[in-house]
């Protein structure tokens, strides 16, 4: 009788070791289901979040669910519909770093928002802002805000003072035609350390490139290693010595409101408050808003839109 219960035991006991086997292997696999699912889940409730007008999408057809489609979210971020429709229902399917990227940024994602995507995906961090598709142009809504604001100066510029779109009134008050200047060149460090005019068009430039710079450097702090802002900086190392005389200060200086002051060789001194306005998510582009803080500079604003009209 002791044999039989012993042999019986040893039986359980072996059968027992590849049934625990496959127990913990389909619950790993269920695991990675569920997280594929949430990935999927997260990307879906994102895209349906988001107004496809407020992203400069026309309006085609009958939309038949709410926010962006499937297809509006591949061609923001240029992968395929096909692959993303099985990334969004849940597909074990791969996915890199950098299309993973794309697909947060045509999201607009927030930096916890891309973590909590890169984490659903398996990847332990987020990559650099370098391998994230940079928005080199405004947006038609966010040209259609800069031309209503008219006769106010407006632009739109990114963190790396690149300018994205403007109206106007700003290039009257630059005195510069910038669709004369080549884009890659159309930055407002760039053009206030190379271009006469520009340069001319501020009062205060010896005091206002530092600045720039030490705000340029406090940006630059939070995208290390990046090769576009690396490529910006060593551009603008080549181009001026002002440039980097600022630099070798090491100071640092956050993005602030402020009145400046301009000069037009019609209209005279004009002295504008700035005002930034940041898009959302935080990724650096910012509406800059230039309002006359004085009576006089009302009226010489005026009478240089007056002049170029």
């Amino acid at each position: 009788m002791g044999n039989l219960i012993t042999s019986t035991h040893r039986a359980v006991h072996s059968n027992s070791a590849p049934l625990a086997t496959a127990v913990t292997d389909s619950l790993a696999v269920t695991k990675e289901q569920n997280t594929h699912q949430a990935l999927g889940n997260f990307l879906r409730a994102r895209r349906e979040s988001l107004d496809p007008a407020r992203l400069g999408l026309p309006r085609t057809g009958r939309r038949r669910t709410p926010g962006l489609r499937r297809e509006d979210v591949a061609a923001l971020a240029d992968i395929g519909i096909t692959w993303y429709t099985k990334l969004e229902q849940g597909r074990p399917i791969k996915v890199s770093a950098r299309a993973l990227a794309a697909i947060t940024q045509a999201l607009q994602c927030t930096d916890t928002e891309t973590a909590h995507v890169f984490a659903l995906a398996g990847m332990s961090s987020t990559p650099s802002i370098a391998e994230k598709p940079g928005c080199e142009k405004v947006s038609p809504v966010g040209q259609l805000i800069l031309d209503q604001l008219h006769p106010i100066p407006a632009l739109m510029q990114n963190a790396r003072f690149d300018i994205l779109g403007y109206n106007q009134a700003f290039q009257r008050l630059m005195n510069v035609d910038l669709t004369d200047i080549p884009k890659s060149d159309r930055n407002c460090i760039y053009l206030a350390m190379t271009h006469p005019v520009w340069r001319a068009s501020m009062s205060n430039c010896q005091d206002a490139i530092p600045r720039m710079v030490a705000q340029f450097r406090a940006a630059m702090g939070e995208h290390l290693h990046d090769s576009l802002w690396e490529k910006q900086l060593q551009r603008f190392m080549n181009t001026s010595s002002e440039f980097r005389d600022a630099w070798q200060r090491y100071e640092v200086r956050s993005v602030e409101n402020q009145v400046k002051q301009f000069h037009h060789p019609q209209a005279g001194i004009l002295n504008l408050q700035l005002t930034n306005w940041w898009s959302a998510p935080k990724n650096g582009d910012r509406l800059m808003i230039y309002v006359p803080v004085d009576e006089e500079s009302k009226n010489r604003l005026e009478l240089l839109t007056d002049l170029c009209e």
